[in-house]
């Protein structure tokens, strides 16, 4: 159990949140005992130590053998339903949340049980929680183009429930271009798009995003900065950046958050928001990693206010909703 902010935390929206990276030791024992799963670690606390990652790969390989336990919609529900509760804790009043199919699909689970799951969460979240929320369906770009594409197709009865698309997983040598042809189709259905480029991979991943996928959104992007004409591109074209910064130091694309670029991308006139990511794994929550960069690169209240007002603009919200919770923003504190 949390305890509650002596201060209440920055309204904020969470737009960079994979679902599954949301699933903490105690759930996973929770859900393997429900499901019959036989999970290799004897204990919660010894699942925990294992959340000590040397790259993005060593990451991906526990997140992606801890899914084992998801297998129902009951399942899908307790993980959003976890994951929401959190997250009004943190201030979130918004969340635009990523869900991986293929890493379920290939596991048999359908992607209806997925989708069914997490909407079933979803729909109650306003009422539940007080947050808004929307869907992204992400592509695992370290699988074929043809997966993503058939993967596409299976969801089309649900994109109804479905505001974007992204593309996540092992990032380096599975350059953005590789999906063209899954996002043209999914901006020809009307969604969104989305891309993680500029993570682990060097500034030519978020110029294929832009110019090749046509993305809305740029999710990490860190390594823009290594680019003095990307940057002043995206700074000119206010493409928003899904910053999460103890994702970054965990999988040491930085080595100290102290060292993070965060306050060189805000001087820089980038639209940069404050996300967490896989919290379970990462060590933060939405507010934790405010509270973070707070402390460690010495924000002042006017620079996180600007964070939180940058999530909810970088966001897929209507315009009245938007304008009704930067009202909230500018209120908080004051």
């Amino acid at each position: 159990m949390t305890t509650a902010h002596p201060h209440p935390p920055i309204p904020k929206a969470e737009l960079h949140l994979h679902i599954e990276g949301t699933l903490e030791p105690e759930l996973a024992f929770r859900l393997a005992e429900r499901n019959g799963v036989a999970l290799p670690y004897a204990s919660e606390e010894e699942l925990r130590r294992a959340y000590s990652f040397s790259d993005l790969q060593s990451f991906l390989d526990l997140y992606y053998a801890l899914m084992a336990v998801l297998r129902t919609e009951e399942d899908f529900a307790d993980l959003a339903n976890a994951y929401l509760a959190r997250a009004k804790e943190q201030g979130v009043r918004h969340a635009e949340i990523f869900f991986d199919p293929q890493a379920h699909t290939a596991r048999g689970v359908p992607i209806g049980t997925v989708i069914e799951g997490l909407g079933r969460a979803l729909d109650a979240a306003q009422e539940t929680y007080g947050i808004t929320t929307r869907l992204i369906m992400c592509f695992l770009r370290d699988e074929s183009a043809e997966s993503a594409l058939e993967t596409f197709e299976t969801a089309r009865p649900y994109l109804d429930r479905i505001t974007a698309v992204g593309l996540d997983s092992a990032e380096v040598g599975n350059p953005p271009s590789k999906f063209r042809e899954v996002y043209a189709r999914a901006r020809e259905a009307g969604l969104k798009c989305v891309a993680h480029a500029g993570e682990e991979g060097p500034p030519a991943y978020v110029w294929e995003a832009l110019d090749v996928l046509g993305v809305d959104r740029v999710d990490h992007g860190v390594r823009c900065m290594e680019d003095a004409d990307l940057v002043a591109r995206l700074a000119a074209e206010q493409v928003p950046l899904t910053v999460c910064p103890l994702s970054n130091v965990r999988l040491r694309v930085i080595d100290d958050l102290a060292d993070h670029p965060l306050p060189a991308m805000l001087d820089a006139g980038l639209l940069v928001t404050v996300n967490s990511d896989d919290p379970a794994y990462f060590g933060g929550y939405a507010h934790d990693n405010f509270t973070a960069v707070r402390d460690a690169l010495r924000l002042d209240q006017e620079t996180l206010r600007t964070l939180a007002r940058n999530s909810f603009t970088a966001s897929f919200l209507d315009e009245g909703t938007r304008a009704a919770y930067l009202k909230e923003v500018d209120a908080h504190g004051r």
